[in-house]
């Protein structure tokens, strides 16, 4: 992360990062408890392990580092590893924003060129006069210009006194600039509930700005289903759809360039992925074929658009280059996951889980990869839950239930307010592990904190009276069921495609899970609800917004680009419902518990 800071006297790890600004998880307010803040120590001493850190950690972990840091003290200058399950919502949507540079092969390039001006005795064109200038100085043949550029052209070299910086794609000219103009490129992940920009300097492949903001689609439905269904009964939806998207992408390039000091018009190449319906709608490609059956895509290759034929404001001949869709419930966005994890070099049986409103799922073995699309809903994002809301300052982000009495954090460490999807999930986990819940998922009334309320069974994590009289935040009995509907997809994904190899859940060499919801949630109360196989935490690896990383990959080399069309090409996409024992897995899956699925049955963990 890259942050530095004083730790005073008798502070502890945690209370030092606290005071630098960084989020590190704490549920039991420094006891020990918890056990959500772990870090790995790489250098220095700190204090002994406490009896509660041995008893969490192995003697080979604590060799390694691993420590509890509310209960670790440093006795000397120290480096920390913070792994993602213990850093809060914010600080790890800020990380994932910006993170490393990657290695620049763009496939638009900048020439700075010096021309000489026509006179009486030079009557070339001032098109001929680029491209010859390119000749000369670069040994560059091009003959190609963009219209937009042309029609400003002679303007713009007489205002730059002949001094500029020419963006050459391929063998066409897409943009001219002042020498000291940047040279950008915008990545965009264009999800369902939300979108998320990148503004990348393509020379270095540095992340100059990042942001992310609700898809303002949502006020069209929820679900990419219900927004269909109304393009289906009036064309003029499909329009509205595509101009609300692309105004908010338009504002959303406008906001990251404001943020550097830079303009729109600096972006000469850009991105996008997004799942098949939203890339269809962007695109205004008919999309009744999407969600009748057999679910067939109009297109599926990478396709080069200009940017201002989709309504993007960035340079005048800039292209959007959308990555390979994989099938009609599996789009560019899942390639680009695939991209960003090195899908082709992925050793052993790996699972890649994309989780959203819609999940994607797939099984990656040596070189094959097989993949299924499982309708989640928004529960993971707050939806369809009474108290849920997506993530934000004062959400509950994470709960422990300890000897009857409720722990909780929320983001920010403010007032709550509501529960995000992965708080959703703690406290689910920790009502079936207490008992509350059974595993039918069913409430027990017999516990203190569950009551009965405007006619809904609940259980009460956050009462009145604890809220400062504002109103109680708990979990009912609808939403438990909208979350067992939710977790069962998924788990029936990964068992579907196990069957299909013939595999089972031991020989799984990891998880690797993605996505908005997946970057947060608590893995050991996943595999408490049956959400994910009973595999050691170790297999586990949250990779954040991997789309959004595919994506800038994407932008910055064209091997990358090339690599993601030939991952979508080996994909072998799987319909969910067609799948042997599909019913009877998706019933079993619906339970809570660690249990194994085979054929259609359950068998418990002891």
């Amino acid at each position: 992360m890259g942050k530095r800071g004083q730790c005073r006297d008798k502070e502890s790890l945690w209370d030092c990062a606290h005071q630098i600004g960084v989020g590190i998880i704490n549920i039991c307010g420094g006891q020990g408890k918890c056990h959500t803040c772990k870090v790995q120590v790489l250098s220095g001493s700190v204090s002994d392990p406490t009896p509660s850190e041995l008893e969490i950690f192995s003697g080979q972990e604590v060799e390694a580092g691993w420590r509890l840091a509310c209960q670790t003290y440093p006795t000397s200058d120290c480096i920390l590893n913070l792994p993602p399950e213990s850093i809060t919502t914010p600080q790890r949507t800020q990380i994932e924003g910006l993170g490393a540079p990657l290695l620049p092969e763009p496939i638009v390039l900048a020439y700075p060129l010096e021309l000489k001006p026509p006179s009486l005795s030079d009557l070339r064109a001032d098109a001929d006069r680029v491209f010859e200038g390119l000749k000369e100085q670069y040994q560059i043949q091009c003959k190609k210009m963009d219209i937009d550029v042309i029609r400003d052209l002679p303007i713009r070299l007489r205002s730059l006194n002949w001094r500029f910086r020419v963006s050459l794609r391929g063998d066409e000219v897409i943009a001219l600039h002042p020498l000291s103009s940047p040279h950008l490129g915008l990545a965009i992940d264009l999800g369902t509930t939300k979108v998320a920009g990148y503004l990348l300097d393509l020379d270095s492949g540095k992340t100059l700005a990042a942001k992310a903001e609700m898809n303002p689609q949502i006020s069209f439905g929820e679900d990419i289903v219900t927004r269909i269904t109304r393009i289906l009964k009036s064309p003029d939806e499909g329009l509205r759809l595509q101009k609300v998207i692309v105004n908010s992408l338009n504002q959303l390039a406008e906001d990251l360039c404001s943020e550097v000091g830079s303009k729109t018009e600096e972006i000469v190449d850009s991105v996008v992925v997004g799942n098949t319906a939203m890339h269809h709608i962007l695109l205004c490609l008919p999309v009744e074929q999407l969600v009748y059956s057999p679910f067939i895509p109009a297109v599926k290759e990478a396709l080069n658009i200009k940017a201002r034929d989709v309504g993007l404001r960035i340079a005048p001949g800039a292209y959007v280059h959308f990555l390979p869709n994989i099938a009609g419930f599996i789009g560019a966005d899942h390639t680009a996951v695939l991209l960003s994890i090195k899908a082709s070099e992925a050793k052993g049986i790996v699972f890649v889980l994309d989780i959203g409103t819609n999940t994607e799922v797939s099984l990656i073995d040596e070189g094959e990869i097989y993949s299924v699309s499982c309708a989640s809903g928004p529960a993971f994002e707050g939806g369809h839950i009474r108290d849920g809301m997506r993530a934000s300052s004062g959400t509950i982000e994470r709960v422990r239930i300890e000897q009857g009495k409720i722990q909780y954090q929320t983001i920010d460490n403010m007032l709550p307010i509501g529960i995000c999807g992965s708080g959703i999930l703690d406290t689910i986990a920790q009502m079936y592990l207490t008992g509350v819940l059974d595993e039918n998922g069913r409430i027990h009334n017999d516990h203190p904190r569950v009551r009965s309320h405007q006619n809904e069974i609940e259980f009460v994590l956050v009462s009145e009276e604890e809220s400062s009289k504002r109103p109680s935040i708990g979990i009912t009995q609808a939403d438990v069921r909208a979350f067992q509907l939710a977790k069962a997809a998924i788990r029936t994904g990964i068992q579907v495609l196990l069957e299909t190899k013939g595999l089972t859940e031991e020989d799984i060499d990891q998880i690797v899970i993605a996505g908005a919801f997946g970057s947060y949630i608590h893995i050991e109360s996943a595999i408490a609800i049956g959400m994910l196989p009973s595999l050691p935490l170790e297999r586990f690896l949250q990779v954040g917004n991997a789309a959004g990383m595919g994506a800038k990959l994407a932008l910055v080399s064209y091997t990358k680009r090339a690599e993601a069309q030939n991952i979508a090409s080996r994909v072998h996409y799987i319909e969910l419902a067609t799948a042997v024992n599909f019913m009877n897995t998706f019933v079993q899956a619906n339970y809570f518990g660690n249990y194994r699925i085979k054929r259609g049955k359950r068998e418990e963990i002891v």
